[in-house]
């Protein structure tokens, strides 16, 4: 065999071999991909249960409701257009309340409610901690 010719065999091996890693990392990645869905989502799709989602919207007005052990937390997530259940037990973050933004991980059971093993509270880009916040009155004052 020619050295012309072994060099185009290695190359295309090298380029089958890439192929062949592309192929599978995106078949594991599509096993434990996290999906998204808001609640109008769930609604019009049906329900995941038991795989693993994420569940993001709004916490709707007077939804929040605290369990006697002191942990569990009942809350709706709605976007407008429908609402779902969802059960957290654990500490929420602090910027977690209603009519807030949150994105809630975990799985949904038969009955449709969905239960979260992970909450992230989101905020609007106008959010300024309030230790930072004060600071910076306190700057603007002094600068006046």
């Amino acid at each position: 065999m020619k050295a012309k010719h072994q060099r185009l065999t290695l190359a295309l091996l090298g380029v089958a071999a890439v192929v062949g890693a592309a192929v599978l990392a995106l078949s594991a990645l599509g096993e434990q991909a996290s999906f998204f869905y808001a609640p109008s989502d769930v609604r019009r799709d049906g329900v995941p249960v038991g795989r693993a989602v994420r569940l993001g919207g709004m916490v709707a007005a007077g939804s929040v409701s605290h369990a006697s052990d002191g942990v569990t937390v009942r809350f709706t997530v709605t976007d407008g257009r429908a609402t779902t259940p969802v059960v957290f037990a654990g500490i929420v973050p602090d910027l977690f309340r209603e009519r807030s933004g949150v994105v809630a991980e975990g799985a949904f059971r038969r009955d449709g409610t969905f239960v979260a093993d992970n909450l992230l509270a989101k905020h609007d880009e106008k959010y300024m901690p309030p230790q930072l916040a004060g600071k910076m009155h306190a700057t603007k004052t002094l600068a006046q």
